[in-house]
């Protein structure tokens, strides 16, 4: 099924066809690559369900799928980070008005090589190996081995979510810029002296590499983001929520997915892609469209 569901968006694109979001016969949906496996499972089992409905998901970016909400080419953009103001700018004179709901919560993710000896770090140790500054893991306790960075390319919202986030700052020129997160978690697998971050739902099945806990500063504790407590209460300092933004109030089927997503059976599809179910903080937030 998600074969069929890519085929479609690859035959859609090539013939050239954009689909308003106010014209759609198919939903489509567009974006984070971070959200994009979750997001076909979803839309799968929402097709299973419903015969006759149609859903596209693609990646591309959480940039992409902003920029196509905001120029009416998609019923759902997913994005690992918050809209920027200059996009709600942007859409705002295009007459879209965009909304939010999150749909997952995510504890992103530092791994490194199994082979790497360090299995702990500090945000500001993490901010420094991206910056550039800390270039050899025996700087951190580690073997003599070059530090290898190993990121998302700029359309991402992974990589706008750590440069504000953790770094604070520019990233290394020497950062390999990578386009998804699965190329992320295969780069660090095959180099000793590899880095990189990923969203939770990428470490399900993964091999040949080592998640790092982080501590929030020095001498602090530090924290695991496969212990699912540590990431609903907010101690892993690197928790993020997963959105999607529609244009205005959806109505019938894009209504219909999207409070499907937000359902019990959404949330535990949700919970079986490696993610986190939303706790009451962000229940509270989506009240606009489930109606609780």
């Amino acid at each position: 099924m998600r074969k069929f569901i890519a085929g479609l968006a690859v035959v859609l694109g090539l013939s050239g066809f954009t689909a308003p979001c106010f014209a759609a016969k198919v939903i489509q949906v567009k974006g984070s690559d971070t959200l994009i496996n979750v997001a076909q499972r979803l839309s799968e089992v929402y097709m299973e369900k419903n015969p006759g409905k149609m859903i596209a998901v693609t990646g591309g970016g959480s940039g992409t799928g902003v920029a196509a909400l905001i120029n009416n080419g998609c019923d759902i953009a997913n994005a690992s980070r918050s809209i920027k103001d200059t996009e709600v700018a942007q859409a705002v004179a295009n007459g879209v008005d965009v909304k939010r709901v999150v749909v997952a919560i995510d504890a992103l993710s530092v791994i490194v090589n199994e082979g790497n000896n360090i299995k702990e770090l500090t945000l500001e140790e993490i901010a420094k190996i991206y910056r550039g500054e800390i270039k050899n893991w025996k700087d951190v306790g580690g073997e003599d081995v070059p530090v290898t960075l190993y990121g998302r390319q700029p359309n991402s919202g992974t990589y706008d979510f750590m440069k504000e986030n953790v770094l604070k700052a520019e990233y290394s020129g020497k950062m390999n810029q990578m386009n998804g997160n699965a190329q992320i978690v295969e780069a660090v697998k095959q180099d000793k002296g590899g880095i990189g971050y990923v969203g939770l739902g990428y470490l399900k099945e993964a091999t040949g590499i080592a998640v790092v806990k982080v501590a929030s500063k020095a001498g602090g504790t530090y924290i695991d983001p496969l212990n699912t407590p540590d990431v609903k209460s907010g101690k892993y300092p690197i928790t993020r929520a997963l959105n999607q933004y529609v244009n205005g109030s959806p109505k019938g089927d894009v209504l219909d997915f999207i409070r499907f997503e937000l359902s019990d059976e959404g949330q535990k599809i949700v919970e079986e892609e490696g993610f986190m179910p939303l706790n009451e903080e962000y229940r509270s937030l989506n009240s606009w469209i489930t109606g609780a």
